[in-house]
Formats: structure tokens, sequence, C-alpha cells
């Protein structure tokens, strides 16, 4: 089912300008997992792994 995307950008005093127009976009049938965020290593995040 194809999905449509519009871009936008916001300033900082919240006014709204369009990047690119409304698009038909594909979505992927896997996710890369280079697109994800990495596992956070600040001390919180390690403690709570570790224990």
């Amino acid at each position: 089912m194809p999905m449509t995307m519009k871009v936008h950008k916001v300033g900082s005093d919240g006014t709204r300008r369009v990047l690119r127009e409304k698009a038909e976009v594909a979505p992927q049938d896997t996710v890369e997992t280079t697109s994800c965020y990495p596992v956070c290593r600040c001390p919180l995040c390690l403690v709570e792994v570790a224990t």
C-alpha cells in the first residue's frame, strides 16, 4: 500500500515552510538496522542493563 509524504520545515518562531510537496512513497519490507538509533551508552542506561 503506497503512502504519501510531505516534508515541512518548522522555524524557531513556529512558522512552517513546505520543502517538498506530497509524493507517493513505497514502504520498505524490512527496516535496515542502520536506520535505528544506537544503543544508549550513558552511565544510567549501562547500570540498568547490568542489573
